[in-house]
C-alpha cells in the first residue's frame, strides 16, 4: 500500500489531531507512539494527552508529536487539563473506554469530530459491569466513528448503539523480539544465560505475560501445572507481570509444590520470550494479543485460549484450547512438549500467520483515510 499523505493544500493549514491515551496497556499505548509518528511523517500536526509516566515509557514526544500530561483519573482537572488541549482541534482520537469516557466529558457537546478506538473489552463484575456498559454506551453515542480491533469489539459497539463502528486491526508496532531460530549460535543468544538464571537450565519452559489479574486465568495455570508435575524433565513455568492476585498465585505455587515462578513486571519480556520453549495465553478474553503476535512474530509456539480476537488472529499457528479447562491445557502442552516435529510446524506456520497482519504504514493509511473522511468539506447537496 502506497503511503497516504495529509500535506495540506497551498494556503490551508494541516489537519491538527488529538491522541488520548488514558493508563494504556502495552498494545494501546504501543500503537498511539506507532500511530503519532505515522501521522507527523504524513504532515499531521498531534498532540497526544497521556499520563508522564506514559511519555516516559513510550517518547510521544520523540515523535514530533506534542505531549500534553493529563492523569488517568476523571476529576476536574484532568478533564479541564484534556478540554484545553482539545480546544484548537480538528478531530480527536481517544483510545480505550475510560480515556474515551473523560474526552466525551472535554469536548461537552462540541462539534469536533471523535474517533474511538477500542484496543481490549474492560473486565468487571457485578455493579462495575454495569456501570462499565453505561460508559460504553455513553461513548460510543457520541463517537462519530468506532474503530474496533476486532470483529466482536466491532459487534459490541454496534450493540451498544455506535453510529458507525468498523474494524481496523492494529499493528504490531516494530519487531522488538529476537527470532528463535534452532541455527542461532547459543553464545548470540540469551537464552541460556536467561534460563540459567530463571532455573530452566535442561527443562523445558513455559513462559506467560500479564496482569496478575482474575480475568488472565492463571489460576487455570496453577491447575495445569499439577499434571506437569509428573513429568521428566520438569516444566518450569514463568509468570511475567505483576497484581492483586499475587498473593493468592504465590500461597498455591508453595502450598502445592508447583513448578511454577511469578517474576514480576519485566523489562526484557522479548528476551524472555526468546528464550521459551513455549508461550501460554491463558485469558478469559483478548483482542489483538501482543503476546500472542510477538509469540508468532519470534517463531515460539503457543498454546492460547480459543476467545475474543485469538483465533482470527493465530488461525492455525497456534494450539487453541478452550477457556477454564485446566485438563485441555495441560494436554496441550504436554502434547507440544513430547513432539519436536508440531513445534517446528507452528513456528512456519507462525512465521506465515504474522506475514498476514497489517504493517504500521497501513494501520496508520487506515486511520487516516477515517480522519479524511470525517474533516474534509462535503459537497451541498
Amino acid at each position: 500500500m502506497s503511503p497516504v499523505s495529509s500535506n495540506a493544500p497551498h494556503g490551508q493549514s494541516p489537519l491538527r489531531t488529538v491522541q488520548v491515551l488514558g493508563g494504556g496497556d502495552a498494545g494501546s499505548s504501543a500503537h498511539v507512539r506507532s500511530l503519532a509518528e505515522g501521522l507527523v511523517a504524513r504532515g499531521v500536526r498531534v498532540t497526544v494527552c497521556a499520563p508522564a509516566e506514559a511519555d516516559h515509557a513510550y517518547d510521544f514526544s520523540g515523535t514530533g508529536a506534542d505531549h500534553v500530561p493529563v492523569p488517568r483519573s476523571s476529576d476536574p482537572g484532568s478533564v479541564a487539563a484534556l478540554r484545553a488541549a482539545c480546544a484548537d482541534a480538528d478531530l480527536v482520537h481517544a483510545h480505550g473506554l475510560h480515556a474515551s469516557f473523560r474526552t466525551v466529558l472535554a469536548l461537552g457537546g462540541r462539534r469536533t469530530p471523535l474517533v474511538v478506538t477500542w484496543h481490549n473489552r474492560a473486565q468487571a463484575e457485578g455493579a462495575r459491569a454495569h456501570l462499565l456498559r453505561l460508559l460504553e454506551r455513553r461513548v460510543v453515542r457520541a463517537a462519530a466513528v468506532v474503530i474496533g480491533t476486532t470483529s466482536d469489539l466491532v459487534d459490541r459497539a454496534r450493540r451498544t448503539g455506535a453510529r458507525d463502528a468498523r474494524l481496523g486491526a492494529v499493528a504490531l508496532p516494530g519487531r522488538r523480539v529476537p527470532v528463535n531460530t534452532d541455527d542461532t549460535d547459543d553464545t548470540e543468544r540469551p537464552g541460556p544465560k536467561l534460563r540459567a538464571e530463571l532455573g530452566a537450565t535442561g527443562r523445558p519452559l513455559l513462559l506467560a505475560v500479564g496482569s496478575l489479574d482474575r480475568h488472565r486465568g492463571y489460576e487455570v495455570l496453577l491447575d495445569a501445572a499439577r499434571t506437569w508435575r509428573r513429568l521428566d524433565p520438569l516444566p518450569l513455568v514463568v509468570v511475567a507481570g505483576e497484581g492483586p492476585l499475587r498473593p493468592v498465585l504465590q500461597r498455591r505455587i508453595e502450598d502445592e509444590r508447583l513448578p511454577v515462578r511469578l517474576i514480576g513486571t519485566r523489562d526484557d519480556v522479548p528476551e524472555l520470550l526468546a528464550a521459551a520453549d513455549l508461550a501460554l495465553l491463558t485469558s478469559k478474553w483478548e483482542s489483538r494479543s501482543v503476546l500472542a503476535q510477538e509469540a508468532l512474530h519470534a517463531r515460539v509456539p503457543l498454546v492460547a485460549t480459543a476467545v475474543g480476537g485469538v483465533p482470527d488472529l493465530v488461525g492455525d499457528a497456534a494450539e487453541l484450547v478452550p477457556y477454564g479447562d485446566a485438563p485441555a491445557l495441560a494436554d496441550a502442552v504436554v502434547r507440544l512438549i513430547a513432539d519436536p516435529e508440531r513445534r517446528e510446524l507452528l513456528q512456519e506456520l507462525g512465521e506465515r500467520q504474522a506475514a498476514t497482519w497489517p504493517t504500521e504504514d497501513e494501520t496508520v493509511a487506515q486511520v487516516l483515510s477515517v480522519y479524511d473522511e470525517l474533516t474534509q468539506p462535503r459537497p451541498l447537496a
